[in-house]
């Protein structure tokens, strides 16, 4: 049953909290994301400030706030997690008004508990309030209720100072959108878990006509939410001669989860060179690809060399244009990756892109022998 008007608004979401992996070696995963992505060091938990389990490190860029866990014990969901997945994304974090509310309202509809309602209290800065629910495979959502709090970044949390890295960042500013893989003919029950449990519209469908190539195909569809701030494309497999991107996710990920993170910036030009100058993988395109890109997408303020370049893709819709491209696997699994996009007016995901992009990700696949 999907929600009435009368009770569509139930879950008021303000932003993306933030997004947690869990990942073998928190330490180094921050130092990566900090000198390679030009993330800020933000703030710590472990031993040290009483948490003796796990260590975080939080970093963070403009609005993009990443949380690299990794487990101090063994045994524990964050050791279990990091052995099945490699390193992944366990937690979708959203900000609401109202973290026992989101709880109750979700959970009343269908969605199985994951955290209740819990107070983190510090002393001197006030409390957070979380709670969260399951979704495809180990990840979940938490809510997360601020406003009775001044800290850093959750109790238990200090101030994380890293003087040896480079505090520069490259003109990362939000999380666009994230992008879940789940498995064959699960798309629509989880289309319909975001529309009856969390209030969210499906707002764009890709059939495998529209992402296919010679070989390979998918099927996906776009959730949002009411104000348009949180965008979860959900995708699954298709039929093909061979093997697809998502089937090969689902192959070394051992199940459903987060296949990529969508980072916006108002230059990608100048983003894009700073990361590859700190050693940030692409994929690569054909130069054939620029040589009708004016016919296809009209005129763009951006000069078709510096695109080329970089192998940067442009699609336009019927509100502007989008800029994006898309890193290569970012651990020793081939798995997540990052995405890099601009919208110059465009609000759509690149749908003229699918085919050079999937044909850049398939030369990858054949390389490590899973095409």
């Amino acid at each position: 049953m999907k929600p009435t008007q009368k009770d569509s608004n139930f879950l008021p979401i303000e932003a993306t909290d933030y997004v947690e992996f869990y990942v073998g070696n928190a330490k180094q995963s921050a130092y990566y994301f900090c000198n390679a992505w030009g993330m800020m060091p933000y703030a710590y938990c472990g031993p040290e400030t009483g948490v003796r389990d796990r260590v975080s490190y939080v970093v963070k860029q403009d609005k993009i706030v990443l949380v690299l866990t990794s487990s101090l014990v063994n045994g524990n969901d964050i050791a279990k997690h990091v052995a099945k997945h490699g390193d992944g994304v366990k937690v979708l974090a959203l900000r609401v008004p109202d973290a026992t509310k989101a709880w109750k309202e979700t959970t009343k509809r269908g969605a199985k508990s994951y955290l209740k309602p819990s107070t983190l209290k510090s002393k001197k800065e006030g409390k957070v309030i979380v709670s969260g629910i399951q979704l495809y495979g180990d990840t979940v959502h938490t809510f997360v209720e601020r406003k009775n709090y001044s800290g850093v970044f959750l109790p238990n949390y200090e101030v994380w100072t890293a003087h040896c890295i480079k505090l520069q960042d490259v003109g990362l500013q939000v999380i666009d959108h994230c992008v879940a893989n789940v498995g064959w003919n699960k798309m629509n029950k989880w289309v319909s878990f975001y529309e009856k449990i969390m209030g969210f519209k499906n707002i764009i469908t890709f059939d495998d006509n529209d992402i296919s190539t010679e070989y390979t195909a998918l099927m996906s569809k776009v959730m949002s939410n009411g104000n348009g701030y949180i965008k979860f494309p959900i995708n699954e497999p298709a039929k093909g001669k061979k093997k697809s991107q998502i089937e090969e996710y689902l192959d070394f990920y051992y199940g459903e989860g987060i296949q990529h993170l969508a980072l916006s910036t108002n230059n990608i030009i100048e983003t894009v060179a700073q990361l590859k100058s700190r050693g940030v993988d692409f994929l690569s395109v054909p130069d054939s690809y620029y040589q009708s890109l004016l016919q296809r997408v009209g005129t763009i303020d951006e000069s078709i060399e510096s695109l080329k370049k970089y192998d940067i893709l442009v699609d336009r819709d019927d509100e502007g244009y989008l800029l994006q491209i898309f890193t290569k696997p970012i651990g020793h699994r081939p798995t997540v990756f990052f995405e890099i996009i601009q919208r110059k007016g465009a609000k759509s995901f690149g749908k003229g892109n699918f085919k050079a992009l999937f044909e850049a990700i398939e030369r990858e696949q054949a390389k490590r022998g899973n095409l």
